[in-house]
């Protein structure tokens, strides 16, 4: 997206006085407020006097030389599953619709607002994030980027977090990755999306889907941006990223499980990807990683996700359960199932998956494989189960590798202007996210050519 703003040029602007970030915020409230738009779709709720207020106590803080940081007053927006002070979290669900609003913010959220960031809204999203599609029947579906006429899915769970950046509705946005729901969406709309090691940033304040799984990263325009925003969400020192030579790298294509059926569109321009790289220097070796064919078996019984989840919903979906999206309390429900020795197997099964697969991992720099098996499919056609399981599954394939084995991974966009969108995922094993982030953004100037 070469000519949209980064976070580095939006800074730069404002810093040098081209902007401000009452005119940024305003630009932002304008698309979200466009009838031919997905801003309704897109947010659950909107900050308007809130985040005009935030704007212009940045600009006065810009004017006497005290902006918090260089990216104060630039407008972000919160997946609908982060507390924000005085706001009620829903996880796109009517079922907490009449909860008490929050009496403080999530540490996330709390620090990247002492970043100065303005906080522009709630983006829309599955309900209770348990979806790599994106649908929610309570609040609307955001229709994505790609041949938006037709309606295709946004990608999951972070939806309305990926079209609001992919539409200039907010410059950046907070999403969470239990799956992929930071990367899913990313791939769909042709943006970037990260997932850290989970380790890296706290999880309080959000409502959990499964806490073994569950990471909170960036969704945003660039490599640069989502790094930005990370460190953030990691309190830690914002640096600039020092792209790692193509030529040299040591990268994994995993011939297990990640590449079986694969969508035409994807193999196809996943496979011109790794040509693009292999002429740039880099040396490519596809290996068998039999971990993962480890991962379906845990997950027969709905693995982390439905057991864990079951605990924090079990009263509420008693009480609350005729107004789910069915689609949802179903894998909620599987965890009903499961005895205390199949979660204490599960533990030690995935104990076993990470320590195996770190070691094989180790001698690469990074794993290449595609984002998603599929391409965003339509969101009329979602209306069958059938099809819906199918596409599901096939979106949260790949990504749910990465969660398994405690990795970090981000997604790029490896389509070019006019093709379906399709992400090529870089991940690597817990702890290697700066050396990702300079891999990735080395390789995003070059990839798509």
């Amino acid at each position: 997206m070469p000519d949209t703003p980064t976070l580095a040029s939006l800074a730069a602007d404002l810093d040098a006085g081209r902007t401000t970030a009452r005119a940024l915020v305003d630009e932002c409230l304008g698309k979200i407020a466009d009838e031919d738009g997905e801003g309704e779709r897109a947010f659950i709720h909107v900050n308007a006097e809130a985040a005009i207020e935030a704007a212009e106590a940045m600009d006065r803080l810009r004017e006497v030389g005290a902006a918090p940081s260089p990216f104060a007053g630039i407008p972000i927006s919160i997946k609908d599953l982060f507390d924000i002070k005085g706001q009620v979290t829903r996880a796109g669900s009517r079922a907490l619709q009449d909860s008490p609003p929050a009496t403080a913010d999530a540490p996330v959220v709390a620090r990247l607002r002492r970043a100065g960031f303005v906080v522009i809204g709630r983006t829309n999203m599955t309900e209770f994030a348990y979806s790599g599609i994106g649908i929610n029947p309570h609040y609307g579906t955001p229709r994505g980027a790609w041949q938006r006429g037709a309606g295709h899915v946004p990608g999951g769970s972070s939806s309305g977090a990926a079209v609001s950046v992919v539409d200039g509705m907010a410059h950046g946005a907070l999403g969470t990755d239990t799956g992929g729901s930071c990367r899913i969406p990313a791939a769909y709309n042709g943006i970037v999306g990260f997932k850290p090691t989970q380790r890296r940033v706290p999880l309080d304040g959000a409502v959990p889907l499964s806490f073994t799984l569950d990471s909170i990263g960036p969704i945003a325009r660039t490599v640069a941006c989502c790094a930005v925003l990370d460190a953030f969400l990691a309190n830690e020192q914002v640096t600039p990223l020092q792209p790692r030579p193509i030529k040299g790298m040591r990268l994994a294509v995993p011939n297990t499980v990640a590449l079986d059926d694969l969508e035409d569109a994807v193999a196809k321009t996943f496979e011109r990807a790794l040509e693009k790289l292999a002429r740039e220097g880099a040396l490519i070796e596809r290996i068998a990683v039999p971990e993962f064919l480890d991962v379906a078996p845990m997950s027969a019984k709905g693995g982390f996700a439905a057991a864990e989840s079951y605990a924090w919903h079990r009263y509420l979906i008693v009480a609350k359960g005729d107004i789910y999206d069915p689609r949802v309390a179903s894998r909620i429900l599987r965890g009903e199932s499961q005895s205390a020795a199949d979660y204490i197997d599960l533990i030690n099964a995935r104990k076993s998956l990470v320590a195996r697969a770190t070691a094989r991992l180790a001698p690469y720099d990074a794993l290449v494989l595609p984002t998603t098996a599929n391409a965003p499919p339509r969101i009329a056609d979602m209306k069958d189960d059938q099809a819906f399981t199918k596409a599901n599954l096939l979106s949260l394939r790949n990504c749910t590798l990465i969660n398994m084995i405690d990795g970090c991974g981000i997604s790029l966009p490896i389509h070019r202007d006019g093709e379906v969108p399709v992400g090529l995922m870089l991940a690597a094993s817990g702890g290697s996210d700066r050396r990702i982030f300079e891999l990735a953004v080395a390789m995003e100037g070059v990839i798509r050519v």
